[in-house]
């Protein structure tokens, strides 16, 4: 799988956060079985972007965390299999990821992480609108995060 990150200020570029999401999609592509022709992009910026881009999107006029832009958005079945090329892309905040961070006790590394597969599953078409939905988007979250080691503290793995 090909990953593309890139930044709103060239400032944030920090080859530690890069680890992290790379470790995340290639394990998504790993266990989703994405070949390798398989592309994401994803942009990571600030609260001021993303909050323009959650109004202009989402009508949801405040920052969110992350939001995702699936090329295949509104098709039943989301993913097309290995020959997709282009799957979308994801806006992460770097503020709400600390924020997150903060707030739930717990690394930058593991809250990135948690917004890197968040995205990528809604990529890959789980969606978390109603409780079972949730709670299966969460189900699959965590698996991923624990194969990787992303664990709250206390935790086990």
């Amino acid at each position: 799988m090909k990953i593309n990150i890139n930044y709103r200020d060239e400032a944030d570029k920090q080859e530690k956060n890069e680890e992290v999401i790379e470790r995340v999609c290639q394990e998504a592509a790993l266990v989703y079985g994405l070949g390798p022709n398989a592309e994401i992009s994803i942009l990571l910026c600030h609260n001021e972007y993303i909050h323009e881009l959650n109004k202009q999107y989402r009508d949801i006029d405040r920052p969110t965390d992350v939001l995702s832009f699936a090329l295949n958005e509104g098709e039943e079945d989301g993913y097309d299999g290995p020959d997709t090329a282009l799957l979308g892309d994801i806006v992460i905040s770097l503020d709400k990821v600390q924020e997150q961070a903060d707030e739930y006790g717990h690394s930058f590394e593991r809250e990135l992480a948690y917004l890197t597969i968040h995205g990528m599953l809604h990529i890959l078409g789980y969606d978390h609108m109603e409780p079972d939905d949730k709670a299966e988007m969460r189900k699959e979250e965590e698996f991923i995060l624990t194969r990787l080691g992303y664990v709250r503290p206390g935790e086990d793995l």
